[in-house]
């Protein structure tokens, strides 16, 4: 009898947990669009001189606001729980949104992240402090930038421009807290993959998966 309780757990209840969580995620295979459509960018600048566009791109999207430096531990949270992870997507881009004249500041960001990191997703964009809050109101979220129009959340937009997220009252999420790595380990990983799944899937159905996704 001992020796029958024992094969159990080595052996059926592992295959029981796995289906179990394996029809749970199944079952939910898409990620709510909090809001459709937002704007694309401005003709603004980026740190590395490329335009950058929302446009047919899944973008991880943030506001460093004026004191980049002050939270660079957001940065290496994100860059270590989500971005070395899914750095390879080449649909996939980080996109920083900074007031005009923190470019000194991000550059540092980005040196600091240079020697453990492939920085080329990492992206930098300058816009005037009217303009930041201009596209943050766009996005018609229940957040709000802070004084330096800076927040330690981060954004999901997937390649049509909808900003994606969680819609249920009791697990309503429009962002992710970079400066928790629990919640980006967590919340954020499980719903980014529930977004390349979807477009896995996308791709496969139409009979042209390709490497990137």
């Amino acid at each position: 009898m001992k020796k029958n309780i024992v094969l159990f757990v080595l052996f059926v209840l592992p295959i029981v947990a796995y289906l179990f969580f394996a029809s749970g995620v199944n079952s939910f295979t898409t990620l709510p669009v909090i809001t459709p459509k937002v704007a694309d960018f401005g003709n603004w600048e980026s740190l590395n001189g490329k335009k950058i566009s929302l446009n047919k791109k899944i973008t991880v999207l943030g506001f460093s606001g004026s004191n980049i430096l002050e939270n660079r531990g957001n940065y290496f949270n994100l860059n270590e729980k989500i971005y070395k992870r899914y750095n390879g997507f080449e649909d996939l881009q980080f996109v920083i949104l900074c007031p005009v004249g923190t470019e000194n500041e991000a550059q540092k960001i980005v040196n600091a992240l240079a020697p453990f990191t492939d920085v080329k997703n990492w992206n930098f964009v300058f816009a005037s402090k009217e303009e930041i809050q201009k596209f943050y109101d766009g996005l018609h979220l229940e957040g709000k930038l802070n004084e330096n129009l800076g927040t330690s959340n981060v954004y999901i937009i997937d390649k049509e421009r909808n900003l994606r997220g969680r819609k249920d009252k009791e697990d309503y999420k429009e962002g992710y807290d970079t400066f928790h790595p629990s919640e980006l380990s967590n919340e954020m990983l499980d719903d980014f993959k529930i977004i390349l799944y979807e477009y896995r899937a996308a791709l496969k159905k139409n009979h042209n998966a390709t490497k990137q996704l």
